[in-house]
């Protein structure tokens, strides 16, 4: 301003030149204002990113917590006696018989303990509960006597 203090002296020169400090001093405001705007244009933006993210997180929680209060559970007897003496283990899915013999309920099969079990060689197994010995052809021999077990008998 100093350097355009000598001009002509005039009152229009003085007001000419102040009109143009004037129009960039409000170039200046105006700048300012604007900047101020998109400052709190950007807080107001990540605020309500952060309120929108907190929410979904506590909804998933609030599922999460639903999902895993709701607990099946098994509302047979552990066990069921019948009046033969054959009693069902409805934890394990076991059908005893009287004589001993057990049945897997699920799928209706001979229940065989899978830790009395061995695996032999060429696919064969052998029951230690029983010392039946299962060949890969299906054939089965006591191991005690050596003979062939028949499936009838």
């Amino acid at each position: 301003m100093l350097q355009n203090a000598g001009g002509d002296g005039s009152i229009s020169s003085f007001l000419n030149q102040s009109s143009n400090i004037a129009g960039e001093f409000a170039t200046i405001s105006q700048s300012s204002v604007t900047n101020t705007g998109s400052l709190f244009a950007q807080i107001a933006a990540t605020n309500l990113q952060k309120a929108n993210a907190q929410k979904l997180q506590d909804s998933l929680n609030q599922l999460s917590a639903s999902q895993q209060a709701v607990v099946p559970k098994n509302v047979l007897d552990p066990v069921i006696y019948l009046s033969d003496g054959t009693t069902i283990d409805t934890t394990n899915n076991i059908m005893t018989m009287p004589d001993g013999t057990q049945f897997d309920t699920t799928t209706g099969a001979k229940y065989v303990d899978p830790t009395s079990i061995m695996q032999l060689g060429n696919g064969a197994t052998l029951n230690t509960n029983t010392n039946i010995m299962t060949m890969s052809d299906g054939t089965q021999i006591d191991t005690v006597t050596g003979l062939t077990v028949s499936p009838t008998a």
